[in-house]
């Protein structure tokens, strides 16, 4: 049947409006679904494939196990079933935006930076499922789509209703019909063996390749010389392709794209942060020279040359300040200073009333992420990422950019900032937080969405947030291979909608727990 011939029609309960994506397997449709009053991208598996009766219980299983996998890069699936008919779907979240595949053939190579950033959030996406046991199979550009633009960009992973097991070794279905595309596929998974989270690096790694160079690793005239490539033969270095790259780029494609799964990295951040490092080897020391794009570069991009020789310029932070996070908001009016030494006794108390009243606050509105309000200090910027998470800090988007990329997030700009400016509040509501489980299951959930790794002491509850019963736990949020640190303070506390996150980070230096207090003291949940 046409694609089209759906358009204005109702599958499964939802109303179809367009078409936005079709493929050998499925097309995607834009689709409203009347119950909840939103759209969704609603797709639509080939009729054929509900023949073979294990991929359609595979399908709907393995669906609802990756709806289950709360993470930021993971696009959210709302349901997926089959209808009366036996035709295969899956509801999930629409993303207004562009996907990898149509971005590079409208710009050919993309810059470095941008590269590195989706790299990163794509494999903490793959990384976090294959802690799941599940593997995604077909990842390729298509199934990467971009929400925002510049230093916001938001990228998720999507077409996770067609995925495999750890357990499954079969590369394909009983109808004869390869899961996965022969432009990414791994030589493991087209020889029908065993296959791991090791597939899906060798996919990202051809990914990331035609991201940087503008074309594929291997560009054949039919799909048996294409396969054979896969199994036989090595791409062009990229360093060729693209002159910039150093060599050293050549040596971490090959050893992610290795034709044993055995000779790879451990797992996709492990790729992307050896990449992310050979590439800092050429470009950072040029940076310099290169003023006018550093301020749409990502922390991917590394800047740490650049700032290291700028911090000495600042000025040094009194030792013995007690709140050094607000310090420098603390300075009084010349003429004020003169009315204190006429009247010294009066002059000190409408002194100490101002300095506190400058002191403001601003109050964070709700939202569809994060639907409460809270207070935060007027010299933080508050900022909503997609429908996702908030955070308020004085250097948020440096803060935003960090906690974007997940577990594999560079730490590198964040670390150069000065203390009193590395706090801030971060707020996320999720289905898989739950207040009240034990410390080791708290910890494995939060390190599959946070950049890096928390380790804290045994949970506390009690505490009120918003007027609701919340547990606390302290600790330390720590980057990959302990690249930099933070302090954190954290709290669950369920909402009327889902369980929710406070985190306020610090720097061990800077922490304020009168401030933290006061934050925690004006939450109000909507």
């Amino acid at each position: 049947m046409n694609e089209r011939a759906l358009i204005g029609q109702e599958v499964a309960g939802y109303y179809i409006e367009d078409v936005i994506g079709k493929g050998g397997m499925a097309v995607v449709y834009l689709a409203l679904d009347p119950r909840l009053n939103r759209r969704v991208a609603l797709k639509i598996l080939n009729p054929i494939l509900a023949v073979d009766d294990r991929f359609r219980q595979r399908f709907i299983l393995e669906s609802r196990t990756a709806s289950s996998i709360e993470h930021p890069n993971i696009i959210p699936i709302y349901e997926a079933n089959s209808d009366d008919h036996g035709v295969l779907y899956i509801a999930m979240r629409y993303v207004d935006g562009m996907d990898l595949r149509r971005l590079i053939y409208d710009r050919g190579p993309i810059p470095i930076a941008q590269v590195n950033s989706i790299a990163a959030q794509v494999a903490a996406a793959l990384d976090a499922a294959h802690a799941h046991d599940l593997i995604h199979r077909d990842v390729k550009p298509a199934n990467i789509l971009l929400a925002g633009e510049g230093a916001s960009q938001h990228v998720y992973l999507t077409d996770f209703g067609i995925t495999k097991h750890r357990t499954s070794i079969s590369g394909l279905t009983q109808t004869d019909q390869f899961i996965g595309t022969p432009r990414y596929m791994s030589p493991e998974q087209i020889n029908k063996e065993h296959i791991d989270g090791c597939a899906d690096q060798y996919a990202l790694a051809c990914v990331v390749y035609e991201a940087l160079a503008g074309r594929m690793p291997f560009e054949r005239d039919n799909d048996v010389a294409l396969l054979w490539a896969h199994l036989a033969e090595s791409p062009p270095p990229l360093s060729q392709l693209r002159p910039e790259l150093p060599l050293e780029v050549d040596g971490v494609m090959m050893k992610a794209m290795a034709k044993s799964p055995e000779q790879r990295y451990p797992s996709c951040t492990a790729f992307v942060g050896a990449l992310r490092d050979a590439i800092s080897g050429q470009v950072a020391p040029t940076q310099p020279q290169q003023p006018a794009p550093a301020p749409a570069k990502r922390p991917k991009q590394p800047k740490a040359p650049k700032q290291k020789a700028a911090k000495p310029t600042r000025a040094p932070k009194p030792p013995s300040s007690p709140k050094p996070a607000r310090a420098r908001k603390r300075r009084l009016p010349a003429i004020l200073i003169g009315i204190a030494t006429a009247v010294p006794a009066i002059a000190l108390a409408v002194l100490l009333v101002l300095s506190n009243m400058g002191e403001g606050t601003q109050t964070y509105k709700p939202t569809a992420a994060v639907p409460m309000t809270f207070e935060y200090p007027d010299d933080w910027t508050a900022k909503t990422h997609v429908d996702l998470f908030a955070l308020a800090s004085p250097r948020a988007a440096q803060f935003e950019s960090l906690f974007v990329a997940g577990p594999g997030a560079d730490w590198r700009e964040v670390n150069a900032l000065d203390p009193a400016d590395a706090t801030g509040l971060y707020v996320q509501l999720a289905d898989t937080f739950d207040p009240k489980a034990d410390l080791q299951t708290m910890q494995d959930t939060l390190n599959t969405m946070l950049p890096g790794k928390v380790t804290f002491t045994a949970p506390l509850a009690g505490d009120l947030v918003g007027g609701r019963t919340a547990t606390r736990f302290e600790g330390y949020l720590r980057g990959p291979d302990n690249t930099g640190q933070l302090r954190v303070t954290g709290y669950l506390v369920e909402t009327p909608t889902r369980p929710a996150l406070l985190l306020y980070f610090c720097a061990e230096s800077a922490c304020d727990p009168a401030l933290l207090a006061k934050i925690r003291e004006s939450v109000a949940l909507t």
